[in-house]
């Protein structure tokens, strides 16, 4: 998040940065902060569900950018983010 600058606003940015989508809010899932979800430091997830055009393509941090169902997600998956898409997967 840049100084200035809302969740929802960073939200939308980072989304065209790291995979060229452009997006639209439709909902906050959550926000995860539990002190042991990264193990290099404290860190807080602020999480939105959004509505995409256009075709994920890795770009800044991002190496690779995809879309997933919950019946093919990647074997590795960072920190806490599984819990992250159960709750988005039972959420809908």
């Amino acid at each position: 998040m840049d100084y200035g600058e809302t969740v929802e606003q960073a939200a939308v940015r980072e989304a065209a940065e790291e995979t060229g989508l452009d997006v639209r809010l439709t909902r906050l899932l959550g926000v995860y902060s539990d002190p042991e979800r990264d193990p290099r430091h404290h860190t807080i997830s602020t999480v939105f569900v959004a509505e995409a055009s256009g075709t994920p393509v890795g770009q800044d941090d991002a190496a690779e950018a995809a879309v997933f169902t919950e019946d093919n997600l990647p074997e590795d998956i960072a920190f806490d983010h599984r819990r992250i898409l159960s709750d988005y997967f039972s959420s809908k």
